[in-house]
């Protein structure tokens, strides 16, 4: 698979999926399983799929997971979430979750945003 090296969050984001797809190989029954979880986690329910993003991308900025970060920031512009609904969302985590929360906003959460977006036009 060829990257485009312009564009981090978008390299990172099929680097992962090319990571998963030859994990898949590999071990497919708990890839399929995982992934049966997951989407069932993320269906419309008494939560829309727009709001588990914003939480989800929550919990990946408290865990410091990068991956998790830049895919569910992705999740959120994908299910319609503004750029100030996704900076609050990172908000309520820094107060949760302090320093750390804050330094990926500063950083990663804003660098996706722009690259993604960038794609989109």
């Amino acid at each position: 698979m060829q990257f485009d090296s312009r564009n981090t969050t978008e390299t990172a984001i099929l680097r992962y999926k090319e990571g998963l797809g030859m994990f898949a190989e590999k071990m497919p029954e708990l890839v399929d399983r995982y992934h049966s979880f997951t989407e069932e986690c993320f269906k419309d329910g008494a939560l829309t799929q727009k709001e588990k993003q914003l939480i989800a991308l929550g919990i990946s900025l408290h865990a410091q997971d990068e991956y998790c970060i830049m895919y569910h920031i992705k999740g959120c512009l994908d299910q319609g979430c503004s750029e100030q609904e996704i900076l609050e969302a990172v908000g309520v985590t820094s107060a949760f979750g302090g320093g750390a929360a804050m330094s990926q906003a500063v950083t990663l959460v804003q660098d996706c945003i722009q690259e993604l977006n960038q794609l989109k036009q």
